[in-house]
């Protein structure tokens, strides 16, 4: 029987998810955010409060969670692998990564 893990996705444009329980790789989850649902295999172990991609992300691409911009991508990165500091690189905060418009 798999058992259903639980995860949230804010926002359509999300491109990550994040995990409300430890999630073991190998598991197959569920993500639906609003009418987009996603089948995910988990690459990675995934802890609780951490991010896991839902959709592909390439090298160099913003990294949105909750709706907004909270890093760049320093990696190409599929989905279900762990996105956290080692594959993203934090833009807030930072005056050297404003886009000045």
């Amino acid at each position: 029987m798999n058992k259903a893990y639980k995860t949230v996705m804010m926002q359509p444009n999300d491109k990550v998810a994040i995990a409300l329980m430890n999630i073991p790789a190998g598991s197959h989850v569920q993500v639906t955010c609003k009418d987009q649902k996603y089948s995910i295999e988990i690459k990675e172990n995934i802890e609780f409060g951490h991010k896991f991609a839902v959709k592909p992300i390439s090298r160099g691409e913003d990294i949105l969670k909750y709706g907004e911009v909270i890093g760049l991508a320093t990696t190409d990165i599929e989905p279900g692998e762990h996105v956290h500091i080692h594959n993203l690189e934090g833009k807030r905060g930072r005056g050297d990564k404003v886009e000045v418009k």
